[in-house]
């Protein structure tokens, strides 16, 4: 799926990254639906699993990758 926001990584896994383009999480196919997976990082850069600007919506589940939904729900504007 080519995107401006998501990156395949392999089968089942692909890496969310804002409009800026830093890496916000994953999305990850478990049990059947997409999961999204948080990611932030420390001043030394170490990686912080569930942290990071999306944390509030770690472990959303989709039916599908829909660019559009993905920007309504994780990157709304205020």
């Amino acid at each position: 799926m080519p995107s401006t926001l998501l990156t395949r990584i392999h089968e089942g896994v692909f890496a969310l990254n804002d409009g800026s383009g830093q890496h916000v999480g994953y999305f990850k196919w478990i049990q059947g639906q997409w999961k999204f997976k948080a990611v932030g990082y420390g001043p030394s850069g170490q990686v912080i699993p569930g942290g990071g600007p999306l944390t509030e919506r770690h472990n959303t589940t989709m039916a599908q990758l829909d660019e559009a939904q993905i920007r309504a729900i994780f990157f709304k504007e205020e």
